[in-house]
Parts: structure tokens; sequence; C-alpha cells
């Protein structure tokens, strides 16, 4: 993998990985492409895990979003159609280097990357893309009780005008302990132990500690507390209607994230949503792991998006 830029319509400068180089021009073994976005302070470094064996396969590409990782951080666009935006942007500059040529694209959206390709498909519509998986994330963060949306489907943490003002703050102020909460939320052996993780060494859990906090503080914390507030109260539930391409929900069930009730949500609302014959087409899948289910099971992680990509392709 190496890491390119390319110029977003407002002049940000977004960093990328390709497993292809792209110099003079790419030339990828097919037309298969795998694009990745990571979650909320991540970066696409995430993936370290999944990239060597998917690249065997396909193209994969893995984009830093803006205000994380190696991209621009830039003053604003803390908003998910921000995100959004930059990624059709992105989706042009990969086309524009191969001019007339066309490409099957599975999309993987984690966490809020998930919210990213929601909200691309609001904004945009799906034909770009072959298939979707979403893996780890509910439609809707805050609790709706209008529409029976509680504490079994909202997120387990930040739910509501108090808690997420709570982890604003968090992220501004104490940064650190809050890098270190994030990790204990989204691995699922430390969010709930099980006899499974009895094997995991000391040395192991601290390198994990630190890889994923050394990666969330290149972020800038009042930044991400802005598009915290906005990624919180945004309902992609009916966005999720939208979708016309087939779409594998990737659960994990000791996250410290979301319930497996408020993940499914994105099945059935694919399912019943506008798309043709999606009752087969809308599945999800379960792991016994957490919210970075990529990186604690990456073996059955990278087998099942190989199995997806090539019954959709």
């Amino acid at each position: 993998m190496e890491y390119y830029t390319f110029s977003a319509n407002d002049g940000t400068i977004l960093a990328f990985q390709s497993s292809t180089p792209l110099t003079p021009s790419p030339s990828p073994v097919n037309d298969s492409i795998i694009l990745f976005l990571h979650g909320f302070s991540g970066s696409s470094a995430y993936f370290t895990r999944n990239f060597p064996a998917l690249s065997e396969r396909s193209w994969v590409l893995g984009l830093d979003t803006r205000g994380h990782g190696r991209s621009s951080h830039s003053k604003g666009g803390y908003h998910v159609a921000r995100l959004a935006a930059d990624l059709r942007d992105f989706l042009l500059h990969i086309y524009s280097l191969n001019p007339g040529k066309k490409y099957k694209i599975t999309a993987v959206g984690q966490s809020i990357g998930a919210a990213i390709l929601w909200t691309y498909t609001e904004l945009f519509g799906d034909a770009e893309f072959t298939s979707f998986l979403f893996v780890d994330q509910a439609p809707l963060q805050d609790r709706d009780l209008r529409f029976e949306w509680d504490e079994k489907k909202a997120h387990r943490g930040c739910y509501d005008e108090e808690s997420m003002l709570a982890a604003q703050a968090a992220w501004v102020e104490r940064p650190e302990e809050t890098y270190v909460g994030l990790v204990d939320e989204c691995l699922g052996y430390r969010y709930q132990p099980s006899s499974q993780d009895r094997d995991r060494s000391p040395e192991e859990r601290q390198q994990d500690e630190e890889y994923f906090t050394s990666i969330s503080r290149v972020c800038d914390g009042r930044w991400l507390a802005r598009l915290l507030a906005d990624h919180t109260r945004y309902d992609h539930r009916e966005a999720c209607e939208l979708i016309t391409k087939p779409t594998l929900v990737m659960a994990g069930r000791r996250s410290g994230c979301f319930s497996l009730e408020g993940m499914r949500e994105v099945v059935e609302r694919v399912k019943n949503g506008r798309g043709v014959n999606m009752d087969s087409k809308a599945q999800m899948s379960v792991f016994e792991s957490g919210h970075w289910l990529f990186w604690e099971e990456p073996e059955r992680f990278n087998q099942e998006v190989l199995e997806w990509v090539c019954r959709w392709e």
C-alpha cells in the first residue's frame, strides 16, 4: 500500500492508500475495487490487517477522510455530508486516472464510514457501487422515542444532548483519557472480556492500545467534537431505504457502541426500500468480537469480504 493525495472541490488536500501504484497510471489486475472508509478519529491505517489479503484479489483503496490521518485538517467541513462530498471527489479522481475505464466498486464503511456511504446514497444515489458492506454502525445514534428507537437500538454511550455534550468535552478537555476510552469501547476483548481472550498477552493488549491511540492523536479534538455532534444527530434510516445494491451488515456481538438490534435495522430498511428483490441481497453477519471486528477477527473478516465481492461482481 502506498499513500497518494488529491484535492477536494474546496481545495482541501486528502490522502488515501492504494494497493496499485498510480504512476504513470494505475494498472490493476482487474476491474474490481474494494474501497475502505474508516471510523471516527481513525484512518485508513485501521485496516493494515486486511489490505494485504484483499489486494491479492482486487485493487484496494483506503481513504483518510477530511480531518483524519494524513488528510488535511481543515477549519470547517465537520459534517457527514461534507465527507460524502469528499468521497464523490475521490471517486472522480480515481476515474480520472484511467479515463473511460469502468470499475466494480465494493464499498466497506466502518462506523462513521457507513454513515458517509448512507449520506452519499441520499445525495448522489448508489449507481457508482456494486455492493456495500457496513461494519458495526446503526442508522441513528441518538435515541428517538417517538419512533421506538430507544436504548436497545441507539448508541450505547452517546445518545442524546447531555451525553453528546459530555463526549464533546472529553475529546477537547481530556483527549488522552478519551483515546484510551475509545479503545475500551471498540475492542470486544476489552469491552466485554470472555474466556476466549485469555490467550491475549499483556504485550498484545498494550500494542493494540498504543496503535489505535496514536491514530486518534493525529486528529484535532475540537474539530472531532463538532463532527461528533453532526454524526450523533444524523438519522440515516430513510437513506438506508434508498439503497438498491447488495448489502452486508457486519456486526460485533461484543461491540461497545451498538447492539445487534440497532444494526439489524439497516438490513430491514434495505429490504423494505426501493431496491428490487432485496430480501436475498441484504444480510447480516455477526462476529464474536467488538466494534473493530476487522482487527480482532481479520481472517474471518477478509474471507467474508472476498466472498461478498466475488458473489456480486
